[in-house]
């Protein structure tokens, strides 16, 4: 065996300097070729080909390809070797095949469905189904143009296991950084199908933490781009992300794909933006504030608190008739005379808006009246017999017209949600009352807040809906593909605005049901979000098994989820093992000191070790703040994560559990697992599963006191480990 590994490493590192030398070769042609700044359209099209086949071969050399396929088709003499990278290239001379396949080609998808087995394997084509043999499946690892690892993960010619789990394991074994980054190496069959998916559908995933939901999301981008390369523009795709933290987390994988141009926004920022808001929305921190910081019970969340409701399609129900009210009624009462004599009636205007004009929405129809009446009266001036004359009935009509013109409703979206909610004054024949299905609570909560100028995430989707209404789409960009990612977090209106804005409802909606700790403004099913499309639109994709944690951590984490919440979204771990999930109790009891003492020491422990990421996660963010305040007194370089922030540095880290959603640590301390910070509800059981399955490799409690009934449930379930270890000297 050993000797066939040397063949076999001896085999691909003559192959690689051979793909190096011709890949350089390529390079250098591109290099010498002159650069044009000239204005010829042909030229520079042909230019900027050249400038992106630069950049991508300089990005290509260092690390050509990850796989390898020999394959052979049912109707060829031979089998081919197919190399497998990022970014796809061409031999200099006429070949077979190219010297690299780009990973979202058609046969490419071998790599990623093939799993092993004797019988015929097949892939679509452009020209159809093709069928054929596999001989070899080979992952490679190449950095910085050297051949570190090949392992075969299937070879027909065989008799040796295949390693397909040891090569996945090796690769998930690697410490993180401050980035997210690309799995293109290590794609799995599950996740591959949803990359691969048919583009104009509304795509929802469901999928455990550490399952690749964002990653795979990504990779969806990147193909979506390559398969439909003469239907959708980066430009025209979009990212929907929790927070500006979290979009710089991710910002190097599509970049490693070779993708750019692709928006990347938060849903308020977006949405702000297309309102064009002077009034900022009040600060999300408050919310936050609200649900998490807050001593105390939580508040009963129901589908009358504030987020949920106006986040259901109840309220797009009450804002559509209030619309078409203020439409019907937009023609002011009787004829328009500019001036003594002249008259243009009722009835001909009436006729202008609701026939001739119609197919326009609300305030573009508005517009446009008034621009024929503009021209109406112009036309009547040319009738004038003197210049005296026609000066007094321009200004007379230009004052009539104006005054005309304030008489129709003031199409002004954030105008007309107050009008909803009663903060303003209403049009004379709107009932005095609010809309009876308005809960009170909400009504309450939210003419207080419009009467003070504050405006919560939670109104941004009706204010969107008001104004697509009032002026249409057309000056906003229709998007090719949306991603939205957290999206048991955003309300099935958001996905209604969303789906206005994109052509062929072309989403890709992740999430996972189980860290769904924004409950308040939510999802509770996907139901909700799958009952927004026509069956022939959408689909589903469960992703249960997870990526991130070693088995250890998952089976806790999976502990913590059957007691607390009695979820089945349970995730099934790859098979990679560390060490048990240590529980800590504070050496001087709940006494502030010992358990500011033990907490640093802990940190201390983790980071002498081989670990690039490590976070203490807190139950609030004056918890972190004060923790930070000590720890910065022991640590150099420590960060203070508290929702501002637009950059993750990685290193160390102190952050409130809340905010640790879509982030993952070599290593976490969670503080203050017990039942004086984390009640035993099924909310408190959810916020305690995200801050344990942000771990990759090591994860440890500490508590002052009695653990909440799920934690002692998940540490009765999996073997975990209690106290300091043994090299603790303290």
């Amino acid at each position: 065996m050993e000797d066939n590994f040397q063949s076999a490493y001896q085999e691909e590192e003559d192959r690689l300097n051979g793909a190096l030398t011709e890949i350089d070769s390529v390079l250098e042609k591109l290099r010498a070729t002159p650069v044009y700044t000239g204005h010829d359209y042909t030229e520079q099209a042909l230019e900027a080909s050249r400038d992106q086949r630069r950049k991508d071969l300089a990005k290509l050399r260092q690390e050509p390809y990850f796989g390898r396929l020999d394959f052979q088709g049912s109707d060829e003499d031979g089998r081919k070797a197919l190399y497998i990278g990022k970014i796809g290239v061409d031999r200099e001379q006429v070949s077979d095949r190219p010297l690299v396949i780009d990973w979202r080609a058609p046969v490419a998808s071998l790599f990623y469905s093939f799993t092993g087995g004797t019988e015929p394997a097949s892939y679509d084509a452009p020209d159809g189904l093709i069928e054929g043999l596999v001989y070899l499946k080979r992952n490679v690892v190449i950095r910085k143009q050297i051949l570190e690892r090949v392992a075969d993960t299937f070879n027909r010619e065989s008799d040796a296991p295949a390693v397909s789990d040891e090569f996945l394991v090796y690769r998930l074994g690697e410490n993180k950084d401050n980035r997210l980054r690309d799995i293109v190496s290590t794609i799995q069959e599950e996740q591959d199908k949803i990359i691969r998916a048919a583009k104009n559908t509304a795509l929802i995933i469901q999928g455990v933490a550490g399952s690749g939901k964002t990653t795979v999301a990504l990779h969806r981008l990147a193909y979506l781009l390559y398969q439909y390369k003469e239907q959708v523009l980066a430009e025209r795709m979009i990212i929907f992300a929790p927070n500006r933290m979290f979009l710089d987390y991710i910002s190097d994988v599509l970049p490693e794909l070779g993708v750019g141009n692709i928006m990347q926004s938060t849903f308020p920022d977006w949405a702000s933006n297309v309102l064009g808001l002077t009034l900022a929305h009040q600060d999300a921190a408050e919310t936050l504030n609200r649900w998490f910081e807050a001593s105390g019970a939580l508040p009963e969340i129901t589908d009358e608190t504030p987020g949920r409701f106006k986040g259901s399609t109840l309220l797009m129900e009450i804002i559509e008739s209030s619309v078409k009210l203020l439409e019907d009624s937009a023609v002011p009462e009787g004829d328009f005379s500019p001036w003594e004599g002249a008259v243009l009636r009722r009835a001909t205007i009436l006729h202008w808006h609701n026939e001739e004009y119609s197919p326009y929405p609300p305030a573009k129809r508005k517009e446009r009246v008034m621009a024929r009446i503009h021209r109406w009266i112009e036309m009547e001036l040319k009738k004038c017999s003197s210049a005296s004359i026609l000066k007094d009935r321009k200004k007379m009509g230009a004052q009539r017209e104006k005054a005309y013109s304030s008489k129709w409703p003031k199409y002004v979206p954030l105008t007309i949600y107050k009008q909803i909610f009663r903060a303003v004054k209403t049009p004379e024949d709107w009932s005095a009352e609010p809309p009876a299905i308005i809960p009170a609570s909400v009504l309450k909560e939210t003419r207080g807040d419009l009467k003070k100028g504050n405006l919560r995430e939670e109104d941004l989707p009706p204010l969107l809906y008001i104004h697509y209404l009032l002026f249409g789409n057309d000056d906003v960009i229709k998007f090719d593909h949306i991603v939205i990612d957290e999206a048991q977090d955003f309300s099935p209106f958001q996905i209604a605005v969303l789906d206005l804005f994109v052509r062929g409802h072309s989403f890709t909606i992740l999430g996972d049901l189980s860290q769904g700790i924004h409950a308040y403004k939510g999802v509770h099913a996907w139901e909700e979000m799958q009952s927004l499309f026509a069956p022939e639109h959408t689909a589903y994709h469960s992703l249960t098994r997870s990526y991130r944690s070693t088995m250890e951590i998952i089976d806790f984490a999976n502990g913590i989820l059957s007691a607390g919440v009695g979820s089945p979204l349970l995730a099934v771990p790859v098979f990679r093992s560390g060490n048990p999930v240590r529980l800590i109790p504070y050496r001087e009891g709940s006494a502030e000191e010992g358990r500011m003492e033990d907490i640093t020491s802990a940190l201390k422990m983790l980071s002498t070790r081989e670990y690039r990421t490590v976070a203490v996660l807190t139950r609030s963010l004056k918890d972190a703040e004060e923790l930070h305040a000590r720890l910065t007194e022991y640590f150099d370089d420590i960060n203070l994560i508290d929702g501002s922030m637009t950059e993750y540095k990685g290193g160390l880290s102190v952050l409130p559990l809340y905010l640790s959603k879509g982030l993952e640590f070599d290593a976490v301390i969670v503080a203050d697992a017990d039942l004086k910070h984390y009640g035993d509800t099924a909310w408190d059981a959810k916020l305690m599963y995200v801050g344990c399955t942000r771990a990759l490799h090591e994860l440890w409690l500490l508590q002052g006191g009695k653990l909440p009934t799920y934690l002692e449930s998940a540490a009765l379930a999996v073997e975990t480990a209690t106290g300091w270890p043994v090299e603790e000297a303290r």
